[in-house]
């Protein structure tokens, strides 16, 4: 299965998925909206095109979607993977992949969506979080869930100590779910109510 990749910052998670290249798993494009965002030097330097695609260049969120969908369908792409992408998605990229893209957050989802959850999680004092992986639907972290890691929250733990542990997880259960996901291991069922959630199964 071809992915393109969505991202925003330095590309750990992008790293990720490179290493786990394999038959099932092949990048096809890795899009930024950030021109100096060390992941897509990662991807120049994996062999896979990348290319920045200026949300500031375009008059709404839409039409910025458009065009990220446009690079995406030219390269082939089936499934999207956001990976530190700091935008939030409209139904044009949604209907353009519909239950193909996926998300990874460092939370046990539902609990501190959003931003900054690794602070979230600290200021609320819990002694467990954890890592999501998630389908991406209309609301902000609110997709089904395809599969979760905990961590533990250690005593003196800062942001940075807690989101360094929580890395080595989603570096870990990010290219294990696309892996699924390309082997044919992903079901949406949906209910015949249009409301109601639709249950997912990985296998």
């Amino acid at each position: 299965m071809i992915f393109g990749v969505l991202v925003s910052g330095s590309g750990t998670n992008l790293k990720a998925i490179l290493d786990a290249r394999d038959e099932r798993i092949e990048v096809g494009v890795v899009v930024s909206n950030v021109a100096t965002a060390k992941a897509l030097d990662r991807a120049r330097s994996a062999g896979v095109p990348a290319v920045v695609v200026d949300h500031k260049a375009f008059a709404g969120r839409e039409a910025f979607d458009a065009a990220v969908v446009e690079v995406l369908r030219a390269h082939r792409v089936s499934c999207v993977v956001l990976a530190g992408f700091m935008r939030l998605v409209t139904p044009v990229l949604l209907s353009a992949f519909p239950d193909r893209v996926v998300n990874i957050h460092p939370a046990l989802l539902p609990a501190f969506p959003g931003v900054h959850a690794q602070r979230q999680a600290l200021a609320y004092g819990v002694k467990v979080t954890g890592c999501t992986v998630h389908l991406v639907d209309a609301g902000m972290d609110t997709g089904p869930i395809l599969a979760q890691e905990t961590v533990p929250v250690l005593d003196g733990d800062d942001e940075a100590a807690l989101t360094a542990r929580l890395l080595e997880k989603e570096h870990a259960v990010l290219p294990r779910v696309l892996r699924a996901i390309a082997g044919g291991g992903l079901t949406v069922t949906r209910a015949a109510d249009p409301g109601a959630r639709p249950r997912v199964g990985l296998r």
